[in-house]
């Protein structure tokens, strides 16, 4: 037994808390605590000594004040010899272990109810101040902020008279900050999305946490791994339930969120099928095996081994309808109706995922994408267009049927990779032209794209995600039978597109606005 060991026990996440305590009074500690902590061990049968019993001063302002004290910060930073005589001066003992975690800020954020005061109450003070000191002082002090580690840390101590590795300190160290930076990222982020003052500050702490390591990347050379970002939301993918399925990947992880994304942008009920980071698939119907084989037909060939993606609760028949017809990696949808989940379940394989429901008024987030040496970072594109915004420019006034196909396809235009064009009609996406360098090319795959399906593109809408920057792509639209554009506009020969939209009898919509995705 060493009976020299002293540990300081504050969390706000007890578990694993009494039984490290026990391990550790067994060990012969003397244990430190606070508040709610002390009275979880008390009544477990742990001997406890209370801080304001060392330090000779109360808990005070609510608990805000009670570990801020020299006795306190000098024992987790005193560097044993080093400091030796001053500590004996001052009736400093040392703190061999520090077991810490913070008040549940995000949590508390993430109430739809909280309010700032709240928020700004659950901002820790004391847990961060002693956790830094004491992965500062690392050289004499384990800092232990992860109750999965709290087994490793007794064993470690049982094992060698209670000390602790060099390498062990170490290692808890860095775990220390990176748990405190977290959590004042996350500190930071809320303070920022209550402030529209700052688009983009000065500084921008991201604050990730690991939710799982992968088993590789894009590609099998590649390691990878899911991280979070504080406050994720419901209706996510990241906050998705996996019921069933062999564990994401990486492409999986990533085409799976452009399929949810597009399919929570369109507002009535429907169904998408994402194949590689593209849409190949959409259409809107009530009737959801409707929606599912619309965009089923789209592109059969591109739908093998897709993910699809649904905004209503999945139906068993639903279910039924995609394992007879076609292989699927993916299947996402808010939540599943009775017998849907025991119809997948003979395919287990499949992954199938529940995101919960999302807030339909979407607010815009910060994107961030990795660069060389530094980050982009913009606001999510989440702008939409309704009738009242759209610019007619053509001498063929377009019909409201006309409208809202032009307004389906370029809701998914938004979702394709530039060059994007995208025909629809009928509530139902014909073909997809994705990712060319020209958008004349675009066209032409949109086109081919509905031949190979045996889809009659006579009468539909074209979306484009930019603005055309000659008339060829409204030439080769007419010859498929396009009869009304939507674009942005802005090109600087606007006027000859839109002379070829009326030499072919198109109607022509303008945006006012573009929509690039790279």
């Amino acid at each position: 037994m060493n009976t020299s060991l002293r540990a300081l026990i504050s969390v706000s996440d007890k578990t694993g808390v009494v039984e490290f305590a026990q391990a550790l009074e067994k060990l012969g500690a003397d244990i430190l605590s606070t508040g709610g902590t002390a009275k979880a061990l008390r009544e477990a049968g742990v001997a406890v000594t209370d801080v304001s019993e060392v330090t000779g001063f109360p808990e005070i302002m609510d608990g805000r004040v009670k570990t801020l004290h020299p006795l306190i910060h000098g024992g987790l930073l005193g560097r044993g010899t080093h400091d030796q005589d001053v500590m004996n001066e001052h009736g400093i003992t040392q703190i061999d272990v520090l077991a810490v975690n913070l008040y549940p800020f995000e949590a508390t954020v993430a109430n739809p109810d909280c309010t700032f005061a709240q928020a700004i109450e659950n901002i820790d003070i004391g847990g961060p101040t002693m956790i830094r000191a004491a992965a500062k002082n690392h050289a004499h002090v384990a800092v232990v902020v992860d109750p999965t580690d709290y087994d490793d840390i007794a064993k470690e101590l049982a094992e060698t008279n209670g000390t602790i590795s060099s390498d062990t300190r170490q290692q808890l160290a860095k775990k220390a900050f990176l748990h405190t930076g977290c959590y004042d990222a996350a500190i930071a982020g809320y303070l920022r999305s209550q402030d529209d003052d700052e688009e983009f500050p000065e500084r921008l702490p991201v604050g990730l946490k690991l939710r799982e390591t992968l088993r590789y990347g894009e590609n099998p050379h590649q390691s990878a791994a899911l991280y979070t970002t504080p406050g994720t939301a419901p209706g996510t993918l990241v906050a998705a339930e996996q019921l069933q399925g062999k564990p994401l990947s990486f492409n999986n992880i990533a085409d799976a969120n452009a399929a949810l994304e597009c399919v929570k942008s369109l507002g009535d009920a429907g169904c998408v099928i994402v194949k590689h980071a593209n849409p190949c698939g959409v259409a809107l119907n009530d009737d959801q095996i409707a929606a599912y084989q619309g965009a089923y037909t789209c592109d059969p060939t591109s739908a093998f081994g897709g993910i699809i993606a649904f905004n209503r609760p999945l139906t068993a028949a639903v279910a039924q309808a995609i394992i007879d017809q076609q292989f699927v990696e993916v299947v996402v949808a808010p939540t599943y109706e009775q017998g849907a989940a025991e119809v997948f379940a003979s395919k287990p394989n499949i992954r199938v995922l529940a995101c919960g429901n999302w807030d339909a008024a979407a607010t815009s987030s910060l994107m961030l994408q990795q660069v060389e040496g530094g980050m982009l970072v913009q606001d999510k594109d989440i702008a939409c267009i309704t009738r009242d915004d759209l610019k007619i420019v053509s001498e063929r006034q377009p019909s409201e049927q006309e409208i809202t196909d032009a307004l389906l396809a370029w809701k998914v235009a938004r979702f394709v990779k530039s060059n994007a064009i995208v025909y629809g009609k009928d509530n139902t996406i014909l073909g997809i032209g994705a990712g060319q360098m020209s958008r004349i090319m675009s066209a032409e795959i949109a086109g081919q794209k509905a031949a190979e399906a045996s889809l009659e593109l006579n009468g539909a809408a074209m979306a484009s995600d930019a603005f055309f920057p000659f008339r060829d792509g409204i030439d080769v639209a007419a010859k498929y039978g396009i009869k009304v554009v939507i674009q942005p506009g802005g090109s600087m020969r606007d006027e000859e597109v839109i002379a070829a939209a009326n030499e072919h009898g198109m109607a022509m919509l303008f945006t006012g606005m573009r929509h690039f995705r790279h």
